[in-house]
């Protein structure tokens, strides 16, 4: 009978060490890659293919990947917008769970002495198999600065996102992404970035923040 309790508590020591896991400390490490693809279909619309990995942990561990197909026109040189879909697979409860989220965007800029100023607009619905659905709203403001350095024109940036759940049980603000970082030209058809990133996740236990180190690269066809 001891024994028994022993096991059915060893069980549970496990159960609850794998969600803390997989929650990862405060103040965590993480990697993150952006691999985007983009392509030409009309004077003013393009196609874009993106995948995105993420490695928590202190970046020893991989726990989430989303590949995204999406469709953009610029109206004007100050207006673009368009609408896409995108699968996630995220780690949970030491499980990959996915969902599916379809989304539109909109996004305006204006350029101002050399400064490039952009609002990002995103809303998302989540699809999933394991909870609630879900309608979120993200913004995105980015600023580029008006320096570029080398041949490989590295220009400084900063931003911004909030992300903000709404029609749904959590109407609330629970992430923020405050960035800095390079974008460079390496070729005519390839550009990449390199940031760092502050982000801020709320949780049920509250706010956790962990530290980013990101890549992007992004092909042009």
């Amino acid at each position: 009978m001891i024994m028994k309790n022993i096991s059915r508590l060893f069980f549970l020591f496990l159960m609850a060490w794998s969600a803390l896991c997989y929650a990862y400390d405060d103040e965590d490490f993480q990697v993150w890659n952006t691999d985007v693809e983009e392509f030409q279909i009309g004077a003013d619309t393009r196609l874009a293919l993106e995948e995105e990995f993420h490695w928590g942990d202190n970046a020893g561990e991989f726990y989430y990947q989303h590949y995204d197909i999406g469709i953009r026109h610029g109206f004007n040189k100050h207006l673009i917008a368009g609408a896409g879909y995108r699968q996630i697979y995220e780690r949970k409860s030491g499980d990959f769970k996915e969902e599916n989220s379809p989304y539109v965007i909109a996004i305006l800029s204006f350029e101002k002495s050399g400064f490039v100023f952009e609002d990002c607009n995103k809303i998302e619905y989540k699809d999933f198999d394991y909870q609630q659905d879900l309608w979120r709203y993200r913004n995105k403001f980015t600023l580029k600065l008006p320096f570029k350095f080398t041949k490989f024109e590295l220009q400084p940036y900063v931003s911004d996102e909030i992300f903000v759940g709404f029609a749904s049980a959590t109407n609330q603000f629970n992430q923020n992404r405050a960035q800095a970082g390079f974008g460079m030209k390496l070729l005519s058809w390839l550009k990449a970035e390199i940031y760092y990133m502050r982000l801020s996740v709320k949780g049920s236990a509250g706010w956790r923040e962990a530290n980013v180190l990101g890549t992007k690269m992004k092909l042009s066809f």
